[in-house]
Formats: C-alpha cells, structure tokens, sequence
C-alpha cells in the first residue's frame, strides 16, 4: 500500500507542482474529505476566504478579494478520474 501510494504521488505531483507555480502560489495545502469525496486546496494554508465563486458545477473557487486562495473540488474522485 505505501509503496502504491509513493509511487502514485511521484508519477502525479509533478503536474500539479508546475501549475501552482506557474501562477505564483509559494505554498499549498491538501486536504480530501473522503465521505464528502470533496478536495480542498489551499494556496494560503489558514487564511480565511471573504467570499466564494461558483466557477462550474464541481469546483468553487475561494476568494480573499480578487486573490484566489483556494480550489474546492466537490464529486473529487469522479473529478480526478478515479
């Protein structure tokens, strides 16, 4: 099991890796609820958003102003393919 999890996040992370740096976040948190199956990611880990934006029917974009903080990602595993 650990080896299978190692290996998926080595084949996995770097994609997401390059896109968070890409648009300049320094840090980020994962956190994955699996009874909700929901995924959040925080590019400020422990900042509150002031509001929320719909941005499709799965993912919901966390806002401090015209800042993105963080990705919610509803129905994750159907999302991600799994």
């Amino acid at each position: 099991m650990e080896k299978a999890l190692i290996e998926a996040i080595q084949t996995n992370f770097p994609r997401v890796f390059s896109v968070i740096k890409r648009y300049g976040k320094s840090s980020f948190s994962v956190d994955y609820d699996k009874e909700a199956d929901v995924l959040y990611i925080s590019f400020n880990p422990g900042e509150k958003a002031t509001e929320a934006e719909i941005y499709s029917d799965d993912v919901i974009l966390r806002k401090k102003g015209r800042e993105i903080i963080g990705i919610t990602l509803l129905h994750a595993s159907e999302f991600l393919g799994e």
